[in-house]
């Protein structure tokens, strides 16, 4: 039953996350950070698919993860996939939604960030997660005797600043509000996950 819970949490919470990305994201070329942001970049600058960027470039993290930190490849590997196959599999629907829905940029920025937040979140929970730069920061912080959200912070506002510079300073700065909203709403769904 504990494993059927499980799976059921990666499928909602990739859902979830998924329709941050491509219906409040995608539309106004806006980042989250990690490796959802920088495949977001690769996706902007050359149309290739967000989440088949993600899977290519989790590979090497994933080798780390095997050698040093089996625990986390396990944890870890599951939620990635979905995630990024959700993702890639609601990409054909973005235009549908921006044609649809007329939501301002702003709005589209904090609605993105929620709906991100909430789907990592519903995976911490159940100690699973999209892997990337998280699992990234989590190997730095045992190595260096780091925060680990301090870390995982750096990281994602050195990748939105790098999209910032690449797309523009627009993207940037409703980026910055999408990535604070993420943390927002996982934090608020993990508050009480012991780990």
């Amino acid at each position: 039953m504990f494993l059927l819970k499980k799976a059921g949490s990666i499928m909602f919470g990739s859902v979830l996350l998924s329709i941050g990305v491509n219906f409040f994201l995608t539309p106004f070329r806006l980042l989250d950070g990690g490796l959802i942001g920088v495949g977001l970049i690769i996706r902007y600058l050359t149309g290739m698919q967000t989440g088949l960027v993600i899977i290519g470039l989790s590979i090497p993290i994933f080798v780390l993860a095997w050698i040093y930190y089996r625990e986390y490849f396990y944890n870890s590997l599951h939620g990635m996939l979905f995630s990024s196959f959700a993702i890639d599999l609601l990409s054909p629907f973005h235009q549908q939604v921006l044609h649809t829905f007329h939501i301002p940029p702003l709005l589209s920025s904090v609605l993105g960030g929620l709906f991100i937040g909430l789907g990592v979140g519903v995976m911490l929970r159940w100690k699973t997660s999209t892997g990337g730069t998280d699992l990234l920061a989590q190997f730095m912080a045992k190595a260096f005797q780091m925060n680990v959200g301090v870390l995982i912070f750096i990281m994602d506002v050195l990748i939105i600043s790098a999209g910032g510079l690449l797309i523009s300073p627009h993207t940037f700065l409703l980026s910055f509000i999408t990535i604070l909203f993420v943390g927002v709403f996982t934090s608020i769904c993990t508050w009480d996950v012991k780990y």
